[in-house]
């Protein structure tokens, strides 16, 4: 079963530096293998990373960033401009057969997830990435979109770039919350994705489908098609366990209100089936502070 309550020091581990020291609002939760988050800060070209610590998530250190040449609130491909938003690290690349500017190595970022392509944004090839050996200190707008750090510092940094696993968040200006306000956010989040939990391992699919907002779309298929796929698929799986663990939250530094449940989804099935993945479901909070569904995608 989702392993929210399992105990009271996973609890104090989420976030905050201290109870009484403001920390960043978006990181609700992370679990044990998510070490590092950064933070990508575009109106004071910082890149600030925090470490998952014994004493929750703690700010580590802060380096200079060049974004794109067009700014921030990417929209479509070859704007220019680096995208607002909650990414994942995909992988490692060696650029050192590319062009100089790309430095010694880049992270691809998983841009566009599916809050963006819910909206219509197109484009990729977002990285975080070095820059020439020769070009000096690059300028505050610098990149076609992407995120460059000094070529020493990315070195540096490259140990906590972990494949789908590290975050980068992409945001205009960091936004810092008291730890109360934050575990009020994370306790109500945890409660809706426990819920969602719940209702599947019943087979309850009206339950189900309720947390999907009425504007929820998928592959193509609005809420009404998605629902009736899902009774269709889903809603005849003899499911017997469903089990949420490794669960991180995030806010969406892009949209107030908008969050991330990502989690290792394990569903068992009568017969001795089991299906493993990894879920990441954008939620919405509503003005009565309802949450639903808007987004989901797998990885």
């Amino acid at each position: 079963m989702l392993r929210i309550l399992t105990a009271l020091a996973a609890l104090l581990l989420f976030v905050g530096t201290t109870q009484a020291d403001p920390a960043p609002s978006w990181l609700l939760r992370l679990p044990e293998t998510t070490p590092t988050v950064f933070i990508a800060e575009t109106s004071a070209s910082a890149f600030h990373r925090f470490d998952r610590t014994e004493t929750g998530v703690t700010a580590t250190r802060q380096d200079y960033m060049s974004i794109g040449l067009g700014g921030v609130g990417k929209e479509h491909e070859g704007d220019q401009r680096t995208p607002v938003g909650v990414y994942f690290v995909t992988e490692r690349l060696d650029t050192t057969r590319l062009h100089e500017k790309y430095g010694p190595m880049a992270f691809p970022l998983d841009y566009p997830n599916a809050w963006d392509r819910r909206l219509g944004r197109t484009g990729d090839g977002i990285w975080v990435h070095g820059v020439d050996a020769n070009g000096g200190v690059r300028p505050r707008r610098d990149t076609d979109g992407c995120i460059s750090l000094p070529n020493n510092i990315l070195s540096e940094l490259e140990p906590a770039f972990l494949p789908n696993v590290t975050p980068v968040l992409i945001a205009t200006e960091m936004k810092w919350s008291d730890q109360a306000a934050i575990d009020e956010r994370r306790i109500d989040l945890e409660a809706a994705v426990e819920s969602w939990r719940v209702s599947l391992q019943r087979g309850d699919m009206y339950s189900w489908l309720e947390l999907y907002d009425d504007s929820f779309e998928h592959r193509g298929m609005n809420k009404a098609a998605w629902s009736t796929f899902s009774v269709e698929t889903l809603g005849r799986r003899e499911i017997t366990i469903v089990d949420i663990s490794d669960l991180m939250l995030l806010g969406d530094p892009g949209e107030e209100g908008l969050f991330l449940s990502r989690f290792r989804l394990e569903v068992s099935e009568k017969g001795g089936r089991q299906v493993h993945t990894m879920r990441r479901i954008h939620w919405r909070r509503s003005e009565s502070g309802a949450y639903r569904i808007v987004a989901e995608d797998s990885g």
